[in-house]
């Protein structure tokens, strides 16, 4: 007798054009891992699905079957929320990459899901307008909703969540459903669209998303400020915050990372903790709020400050900075990235880099610090050699450090990367008894239990308490 998965998979080949559906080890191995640390899981097979209808059937044959499905945008995710733990199918949303329509006059733009950041910002650019929710890889539009992704941006413009007006959701047992509208605001129902940002592929997968976008400023300018500590440079935010200075992007990376920025990016900026900024306006009010806060940052012991109005000038800066990673990875060949990711109140980031810095010290890590740190949120990127259970260990360590740090000074285990795998065991200490109320809502939407089975929620003997 077949298993379930087999005739599942045979519904799906009657239902899908050859070149949609794989068991190619290949095309699994693929499917298997994101740019974590964690574990990768085969599926037993991936199906790539043009529109919403083959989608809706899709999981009416999982659910008719019982067969996990794990949603999956680019594998570009940092805590293994595509990795199939429990196999299954893997559906793959590359074929659905279409921009759908621009309301340029509303300022919404609606897309398929597996649309990249890159390409939706193309197409924009013809109106004038750009979707600012920047999380430096260039990852699809679908996975960025199920992450609620945010980046170098959301001091001013906000996370995913901020910026998604409506979805079309196709739920577990293949119903199709808007969470939303195109409406500014709406004081109807629950907000759908807030619980599904964020669900990691739990709740539904979106075939669908209707975006919030902007116009594209006049004038961008771009800054690097160097000061002699991080208190300095955390306190000279804190002041352009308080000053109402509508700052765009203001980034924060500490004097190891600096190191790696030169020799990776062939620079020569002081290896100093460093302010990377950014204000978008028009010609004369933009001058005003970089005259306020270059007398601010004066203020607080800034010692070199340089700004970049061109536009090579500018991308070169932030290429810098974004390609942070690249650059720890490129430094320590054979090395594995982890990233932690954990967001605090703007007025705990100061001791909370000093606390992460203190543990790498101590743990004997190689590795670095730098953080969105206009809204609290920073991360460690660290180089651990997988082969050593000593260092994977010590990583460990590191990171519960790091979240537990956050979660004793009212901040979360995870500012934008999400849960996946490697979050779970802090869901307990982070919402207490409001877990259960979330498992109640997976319960109610995912009655079997197939939705990226094994994220989100903790495992009893795995909870941190």
């Amino acid at each position: 007798m077949e298993t379930a998965i087999q005739e599942a998979v045979t519904e799906l080949k009657a239902l899908l054009k050859e070149d949609q559906i794989s068991e190619n080890p290949t095309v699994l191995e693929r499917h298997s891992h994101d740019e974590s640390y964690h574990t990768p899981v085969p599926p037993d097979a991936v199906v790539f699905p043009g529109n919403t209808d083959e989608v809706s059937k899709i999981m009416q044959i999982a659910d008719s079957h019982h067969v996990p499905v794990t949603p999956f945008g680019l594998g570009s995710s940092l805590e293994g929320h595509v990795v199939p733990v429990e196999h299954g199918i893997s559906i793959d949303f590359s074929l659905m990459d279409k921009v759908l329509e621009t309301k340029e006059k509303d300022f919404l733009v609606k897309v398929q899901p597996g649309v990249t950041r890159t390409q939706l910002n193309k197409e924009l650019k013809k109106y004038g307008l750009f979707f600012p929710v920047d999380p430096g890889a260039d990852a699809t539009i679908g996975g960025m909703a199920a992450t609620n992704a945010s980046g170098t941006l959301s001091v001013r413009y906000g996370i995913m969540r901020e910026n998604v007006r409506d979805m079309e959701v196709v739920l577990a047992d293949g119903t199709v459903i808007h969470s939303g509208s195109l409406a500014a605001k709406s004081s109807s129902g629950y907000h759908l669209n807030g619980l599904f940002v964020g669900s990691e592929g739990t709740l539904g997968c979106f075939t669908e998303l209707t975006l919030k976008v902007y116009g594209i400023p006049e004038q961008i300018t771009a800054a690097r400020a160097s000061f002699s500590s991080v208190d300095e440079a955390v306190e000279a935010v804190t002041a352009v915050l308080q000053a109402g200075v509508p700052v765009a992007r203001i980034e924060i990376v500490d004097e190891a990372s600096m190191k790696q920025v030169n020799n990776y990016s062939e620079l020569n900026y002081q290896e100093v903790p460093t302010l990377f900024m950014e204000f978008h306006g028009n010609e004369a009010g933009l001058q005003q709020d970089v005259d306020f806060t270059e007398e601010i940052l004066g203020d607080f012991g800034c010692l070199d400050l340089q700004f970049e109005t061109e536009t090579k000038a500018r991308n070169q800066l932030w290429e810098a900075r974004h390609n942070l990673a690249y650059a720890y990875v490129h430094g320590h060949p054979g090395r594995k990235l982890m990233v932690t990711d954990v967001c605090l109140p703007i007025t705990e980031m100061a001791g909370a880099i000093h606390h992460a810095r203190e543990a790498l010290e101590n743990l004997g890590l190689p590795g670095g610090i730098t953080g969105h740190v206009g809204d609290g949120n920073y991360h460690v990127l660290l180089m651990i050699d997988m082969d050593r259970k000593e260092e994977v260990e010590k990583a460990q360590e590191l990171n519960s450090r790091i979240v537990e740090y956050a979660l004793s000074r009212g901040g979360t285990c995870t500012g934008e990367h999400g849960v996946g795998i490697g979050k779970r065991k802090y869901q307990l200490k982070e919402h207490g008894d409001a877990l259960k109320v979330m498992d109640k809502i997976k319960q109610a939407l995912d009655p079997k239990g197939l939705l990226n089975p094994s994220k989100l929620s903790y495992k009893e003997e795995e909870a941190v308490q």
